[in-house]
């Protein structure tokens, strides 16, 4: 049994990833800007304020870091900007200042990163781990999200950062809204549609983290992404076959979509096609490697 403590626990990625640690026998603790109800022991940080409770990380083996502000769930204003960023850094860089000046057991921290790290200069490029950093605003966010782990590993902690690609899941997340027009028979590619999409079930990508945990050998940062990328695309045509809806429309204009979003349409209109090669060379096996397998759980199972 492993004492796992999780920041950012009450999110789509934590919930499920809690209830695959209990299953495994492990003992799950939260830490969130307030106190949950339930049988789940919880403690409190105020990031803002440089606050952790002090007994936050009595007999904790290791810290599942998944805390941040949603990158799609508001415009990106100057404001929003600064608060995706500093919710990743500052929260980060207050852990690592904890755990250097309290008395701790920890032995590992899994820290989630995004594949938003590699920017969305080159659509045409196949991104590992050892590629440089992009030079927009994502890839800048993660960039300094990671840095901030550097500390952490200095002081001896196994440091495994988890670059985490569009999650596809039942409820909420990218898919939701990729099918709901689909489902309206009003849906169609956007943009040019070749915009890659570096996908992975969220069932994968919890396992992932358990793995992470588990195995002392991981170390540095990991793609998680499945081995089969599709363009915008490829995914909306999967996607209709899987819900026996045409396409009917033509793609949605690039303009359109940046008078909608603004700033944000970046998210949709550009891609980057990343591998799970190290992923995989680590011994993790995917479940939903098959963008059809993958659509048929999600969207027709229940």
């Amino acid at each position: 049994m492993i004492n796992i403590l999780i920041t950012g626990g009450s999110g789509l990625v934590g919930t499920r990833l809690a209830e695959l640690l209990r299953q495994r026998g492990h003992r799950i603790s939260l830490l969130g800007r307030s106190k949950k109800e339930g049988d789940t022991k919880s403690f409190v940080w105020k990031v803002d304020q440089n606050y952790i409770e002090p007994e936050t990380f009595q007999g904790i083996d290791a810290i599942v870091h998944l805390a941040g502000a949603g990158i799609a769930d508001k415009p990106w204003t100057i404001e929003r900007k600064r608060e995706i960023l500093e919710s990743r850094t500052k929260s980060t860089g207050l852990l690592a200042n904890v755990l250097k000046n309290t008395t701790h057991k920890v032995k590992a921290v899994i820290s989630a990163s995004a594949i938003g790290y590699y920017g969305f200069e080159n659509q045409h490029e196949v991104f590992t781990e050892n590629s440089e950093p992009g030079r927009d605003f994502l890839a800048d966010v993660t960039r300094r999200w990671e840095k901030e782990t550097e500390p952490i590993v200095e002081l001896g902690v196994r440091v495994v950062k988890i670059r985490i690609g569009i999650v596809l899941s039942k409820r909420g997340g990218a898919l939701e809204e990729i099918a709901r027009p689909i489902k309206y028979f009003v849906g169609a590619p956007l943009g040019s549609g070749d915009q890659y999409i570096s996908w992975i079930h969220l069932d994968d990508l919890c396992h992932i983290f358990v793995k992470a945990i588990e195995d002392s050998t991981m170390t540095g940062p990991y793609n998680a992404v499945s081995p089969d990328p599709l363009t915008n695309r490829e995914l909306t045509k999967a996607i209709a076959k899987t819900l026996h809806r045409p396409l009917l429309l033509p793609p949605i204009p690039s303009f359109v979509l940046k008078l909608i979003l603004g700033e944000m349409a970046d998210l949709v209109l550009n891609g980057s096609k990343v591998s799970g090669a190290r992923i995989i060379q680590s011994g993790y096996e995917f479940k939903y490697s098959d963008i059809n397998l993958a659509l048929q759980d999600l969207l027709v199972h229940d």
